[in-house]
């Protein structure tokens, strides 16, 4: 049996013998939308929450927060209609800012930005990337209920009229993207982003929870302090498709759209596996091991304590973030990681060590990437350069009765074990 798993802009091929039993882990497809962007028309004419137009064409100052090159957004098809709704509400171009979130990557420069935006975007439109590491871009607007400082880019909070746009898909922490996340992570300082990220460790913030879900309602309070009036969301289908768009007040957006998500991406299994095929998804979701980390997360809710887990990510930008890569020197073992990450506290970056060190402590990992081998086995990412001989040795320690899996978009599927099994 031949099984392809995307990888990086192509795929790469795994051979698995006919006599062990496997699963395709893959949702049902569903039927593609045959004219996008006359969707997202109809969504920005159907607005959501009781939001309304009338605040938008009485200001002076509109500004978008949209995804960086990490994010599989089809800005193509939502910002186009978008901006003929804007500029029919009689808002110049000139009124209107972009701002990518970046959140703790690395800000993007202007040569990067035709990777996020279309060129009549960046054509007409000001655009200015997110750093969260500068104060001067900057400013403080409180706390949240749960003691967040709040520090978001201050063109983005002073601006009179604020969107986001973005995808609504599974988060492993925050339980889903989408609605104000966008603004209330992708443009805030590091302080912020650290403090509301440690939520991840209380086991109620996982992944497709979103009401007691206390990093995620968090991002809720963040986005209130901001004053975020608009969220344009679309719920993309596996082959990043626009399945569905939804517009309005941000709240009423993911109430809607979360449920239209999860019927995507949610599917259940008998039992867990014994060695697992796994790819993020391709490009852009395993750009770094960063983003691709989340492939391993959502394949670990489904292996058994043991399994091999073989993660197939391109990863031509490496780790991803300075900050894993430096507090990583040093670290021997997982139980080194998970014991020093406990000791100091919460940081990003480092979150990524310990996201990594938690899952793989439990599996045998075995990462394939384009990464630098010295680098990937700093990272204690077990890096094979010969994916299909490494998935054979691991078959050859395999019994009779073990069960193979293969995961093939695997940070945009909720997998979950059937409790009735």
């Amino acid at each position: 049996m031949r099984f392809e798993l995307p990888y990086g802009h192509s795929s790469v091929a795994v051979h698995v013998p006919e006599n062990f039993s496997v699963d395709l882990i893959e949702p049902e497809k569903i039927v593609a939308v045959e004219n996008p962007e006359q969707l997202v028309t109809l969504a920005l004419d159907h607005l959501l929450g009781g939001a309304d137009w009338e605040r938008a064409a009485a200001s002076n100052s509109v500004a978008i927060a949209v995804n960086d090159k990490t994010r599989p957004v089809p800005h193509h098809h939502l910002l186009p209609p978008l901006m003929a709704k804007l500029k029919m509400l009689g808002i110049p171009d000139m009124a209107i800012t972009f701002y990518l979130a970046v959140g703790t990557h690395p800000p993007m420069a202007a040569s990067e930005f035709p990777i996020a935006l279309p060129p009549e975007i960046l054509a007409n439109y000001t655009v200015v990337s997110h750093n969260s590491e500068d104060p001067e871009q900057l400013v403080y607007l409180g706390e949240t209920k749960r003691g967040t400082p709040v520090w978001v880019n201050q063109g983005y909070a002073m601006a009179d009229y604020k969107i986001v746009v973005g995808n609504i898909e599974p988060h492993q922490f925050a339980g889903f993207s989408g609605g104000v996340k966008s603004a209330a992570i992708g443009l805030c300082g590091m302080q912020t982003i650290n403090h509301n990220h440690n939520l991840m460790t209380d086991p109620a913030s996982e992944l497709g929870k979103y009401e007691h879900n206390p990093m995620r309602q968090d991002i809720e309070d963040i986005g209130r302090l901001i004053g975020v009036d608009l969220a344009l969301n679309a719920v993309l289908d596996q082959d990043r498709q626009i399945a569905h768009a939804l517009v309005g007040e941000p709240r009423a957006v993911m109430l809607a759209g979360m449920p239209l998500a999860q019927e995507i991406c949610q599917l259940t299994v008998k039992r867990p596996y014994d060695l697992l095929l796994v790819s993020p998804g391709g490009h852009p979701k395993d750009i770094n091991v960063y983003q691709a980390q989340k492939a391993l997360r959502h394949a670990a809710r489904i292996a058994n304590p043991g399994a091999h887990v073989f993660i197939a990510a391109a990863c031509p930008e490496g780790a991803g973030s300075q900050h894993y890569e430096d507090w990583m020197v040093g670290k021997l073992t997982y139980q080194d990681i998970i014991k020093q990450f406990i000791a100091e506290g919460f940081r990003v970056g480092p979150h990524k060590a310990f996201q990594i060190a938690r899952d793989a402590s439990k599996v045998h990992l075995h990462w394939y990437s384009e990464m630098d081998i010295g680098n990937a086995h700093r990272l204690l990412l077990n890096p094979v350069t010969d994916l299909q001989g490494a998935v054979d040795s691991a078959l050859a320690s395999l019994k009779s009765g073990n069960l193979i899996g293969v995961l093939p978009h695997a940070a945009s599927t909720i997998p979950t074990i059937d409790s009735r099994s």
